[in-house]
């Protein structure tokens, strides 16, 4: 029992100090979050906010290995809804049980949601949101005193909500452009096989901005390979636009890399004996509807530098270069690969922009794997993975802009 008591203690210490202490409560209210979830022992939780113009919740900030981002609740509808509407808290110790719990997210993954304590978010005037604690780790039921833990946490989350101004707004919703379930890859390893991912549930949208985080050997890397056509699932469901992907012919991928995708590497890859607008242009060439090198290269900000070589380039230079053939064929989605990795700070400040440019004036939905976390503030949405998992996935509802970074 103490050891429970001294866990509690500290988890609500950590979210006092988060809370207290925050510049972005963003990034706070993620860290409260995985706090309670760590100090109840659970696989997931959410926070989620009542829009009032909607009447909907949104689900702000979700740590688990399914992606609910897009799903939104009617204000009274399931458990969450009812909770936001009579602002009372509950235990459900067995979801089949309760007729107010839909099941329709865990019938599109693996996940099984078995029991729930969800709590409500209130300020001074009313109740504003909830926060959920899904599945304990070792199966047992919630009680009391995890249920006052989360109440505790709710009250302080609310506080600062109110204290620092936090506004959010739910905006239009987005078109799905890429969708992943039960996503699996295992290579071969000695006489067995070594599985890298081990389920991934994701959806990318048309025109956000996604920052990919995780250690190293977490599947960032392996994960988009297989979304961009560069490597192939081993089980699971690859859907783009509608259209299953799962198993492309090599027709199919040789379309799908040449009209639908950019990429962007951390190596920039360019030809060297090429000019910087004859990289450009030979990608051009093979595009359906590309525009015209020219504009891509001044796009980035080279016209001056057009004519010039790789190797007469410095390396911000080259990674720019990169970016603009990547739009040159004014693709669907761009990926991009540790894209700052080799350069300084004011030089990834300045790739970055280019990419905060792209996305604002030609529509192109990014997704980029980073190791840098100070990156994810500039996002829509930021996936972190863990042993080949998402262990979650944030919303920013309040993206900086690249100057605003430092690090």
């Amino acid at each position: 029992m103490a050891d429970k008591k001294t866990r509690f203690t500290q988890a609500i210490w950590k979210v006092t100090q988060a809370l207290r202490d925050a510049d972005n409560l963003d990034n706070a209210l993620a860290a409260s979050l995985e706090a309670i979830i760590e100090a109840l022992n659970s696989e997931a939780g959410t926070i989620w906010l009542l829009n009032k113009q909607s009447n909907r919740l949104i689900p702000m900030f979700n740590h688990g290995p399914v992606d609910i981002s897009g799903i939104t609740i009617e204000n009274g509808q399931g458990i969450a809804g009812s909770v936001v509407q009579n602002g009372e808290p509950v235990i459900v110790e067995d979801t089949t049980k309760d007729e107010r719990f839909s099941h329709s997210v865990d019938d599109e993954s693996d996940f099984e949601t078995k029991s729930i304590i969800c709590v409500p978010l209130k300020d001074s005037q009313e109740t504003i949101g909830c926060v959920q604690i899904i599945n304990r780790m070792d199966g047992t039921s919630y009680d009391a005193e995890d249920l006052n833990l989360c109440e505790q946490m709710a009250s302080l989350a609310a506080v600062a909500l109110e204290d620092k101004g936090f506004s959010y707004k739910l905006g239009e919703p987005k078109e799905v452009l890429i969708t992943v379930r039960n996503l699996i890859k295992e290579f071969p390893s000695g006489d067995g096989v070594n599985r890298v991912l081990k389920g991934i549930n994701l959806d990318i949208y048309k025109n956000e901005f996604v920052v990919v985080l995780g250690e190293s050997g977490c599947g960032k890397s392996t994960m988009v390979n297989i979304i961009a056509g560069m490597d192939f699932l081993t089980d699971g469901e690859l859907r783009i636009e509608g259209k299953d992907f799962s198993h492309p012919s090599d027709k199919e991928l040789t379309k799908f890399r040449r009209e639908y995708l950019g990429f962007v590497f951390q190596s920039y890859n360019l030809m060297p004996n090429l000019t910087a607008q004859e990289n450009v242009q030979f990608i051009a060439d093979i595009a359906p509807s590309p525009m015209e090198a020219a504009a891509a290269i001044e796009r980035v900000g080279l016209t001056d530098r057009a004519d010039n070589y790789p190797s007469m380039l410095s390396g911000g230079q080259q990674q720019r270069v990169a970016i603009a053939r990547a739009i040159v064929k004014n693709p669907h989605v761009i990926f991009a690969d540790e894209p700052t990795a080799a350069l300084d700070y004011q030089t990834s400040i300045e790739v970055l922009s280019v990419f905060e440019e792209i996305i604002n004036t030609q529509g192109a939905t990014v997704v980029m794997i980073t190791h840098n976390p100070e990156i994810a503030k500039m996002a829509n949405r930021v996936v972190k993975l863990k042993n080949g998992k998402v262990s979650s996935i944030k919303i920013n509802l309040h993206p900086l802009h690249a100057s605003e970074l430092v690090w």
